[in-house]
């Protein structure tokens, strides 16, 4: 029940900060494109959004939390298909340029900080070159290279917990 709870308090509070992005329909379209592995974009997002709140909470490392989500959620808002044959020749370098992609998506459709603007710019470093300048860019970055690793080997899967409301929850348990 404390896991649950723990989940649901973690989804909760991705809600508040980032529920204009969950909802939006950019955000649900990347159900159909897959980052790593088997999981999709969106999954994926949220799986750093949930991993960079524990990363900052285990640390103890203050940070503006609702930038941080918001910032982990937009990470990779390029809105295409980098493995489709079609794309894949010109996505080759996919690693260098989505970054600038997902900032200017994500620019277009939200007014973003000057903190979600480094997270999104620079969470693909040492690939960008510069380095993140803020904590919670740091936190994104470690928190997509951990469930980019997990997510490629195969070794995370997606969970889902009920409420009582009905309302699924997404979480991510380790394969055994």
């Amino acid at each position: 029940m404390k896991n649950y709870n723990k989940k649901t308090s973690i989804f909760q509070e991705l809600n508040k900060s980032g529920g204009d992005i969950l909802k939006s329909k950019n955000f649900k379209s990347s159900r159909n494109y897959i980052q790593h592995g088997k999981m999709s974009v969106n999954r994926h997002s949220i799986f750093v959004a949930q991993t960079s709140l524990a990363i900052s909470q285990k640390l103890g490392i203050k940070c503006n939390r609702r930038e941080l989500i918001r910032g982990a959620l937009l990470h990779d808002y390029f809105l295409y298909d980098w493995h489709t044959p079609v794309n894949l020749r010109e996505h080759r370098w996919h690693g260098f340029y989505h970054p600038g992609i997902a900032l200017r998506n994500a620019a277009k459709e939200y007014e973003l900080s000057d903190r979600e603007k480094d997270i999104i710019r620079k969470h693909m470093w040492p690939l960008t070159i510069v380095p993140p300048t803020c904590r919670e860019a740091w936190i994104v970055t470690m928190a997509d290279k951990y469930c980019s690793l997990l997510e490629t080997f195969h070794i995370m899967k997606e969970q889902r917990y009920r409420k009582k409301s009905g309302r699924v929850i997404p979480a991510f348990k380790r394969v055994s």
